[in-house]
């Protein structure tokens, strides 16, 4: 099955993510095309059998280009298979309250976008402070310190749990036929 593979990304985890996905799909036996939303001028869904979507939640918000593209292409996505995977350092955790918000936040993408994928997963990001400004880097160690996360503020910390997302995007292809 010829399948998108389609990504949003701030600091370049989602890119990674969906790089990971595209690979495992392909591996499976699929035909896959990756593709950043930042490029997705004349995107026709309609030529796929199935795709993903993934983003990264940023200020409780997908990435603007993700939301067009989903807002643009939700009738031909919807009657298309579906999986959207929502990266996001809260994913990483166990807060109930956080994970409201995360299903919150994923529940009003769909919403917002008209596109209810048939399946959702959350994927645990990562701290990339080589890819953070100033402020930014600071506000993000700050939120690592308070949820009594040591993290290199010179380096990468990555929460993304591989065998994980692998088993997830496995058992959704099963669904494929």
């Amino acid at each position: 099955m010829k399948i998108l593979v389609a990504y949003g990304t701030t600091e370049g985890q989602t890119r990674k993510v969906a790089r990971f996905v595209a690979d495992r799909l392909a591996d499976a036996g699929h035909a896959v095309e990756l593709l950043d939303v930042d490029d997705a001028e004349g995107l026709d869904v309609a030529r796929f059998g199935a795709a993903v979507l993934a983003g990264s939640i940023h200020g409780g918000r997908y990435q603007p280009a993700l939301v067009e593209v989903a807002q643009r292409n939700a009738q031909a996505l919807s009657v298309r298979p579906g999986l959207f995977l929502s990266v996001s350092l809260s994913a990483a955790g166990d807060d109930a309250e956080e994970w409201e918000g995360l299903r919150a936040i994923a529940d009003e993408f769909a919403r917002a976008t008209g596109w209810r994928p048939g399946r959702v997963e959350h994927v645990a990001g990562a701290f990339r402070f080589g890819e953070y400004d100033y402020f930014k880097g600071w506000m993000m160690r700050r939120i690592a310190r308070e949820k009594g996360e040591a993290v290199d503020p010179e380096g990468d910390t990555e929460y993304t749990d591989w065998a994980a997302l692998g088993a997830a995007v496995d058992d959704w292809t099963g669904a494929l036929g």
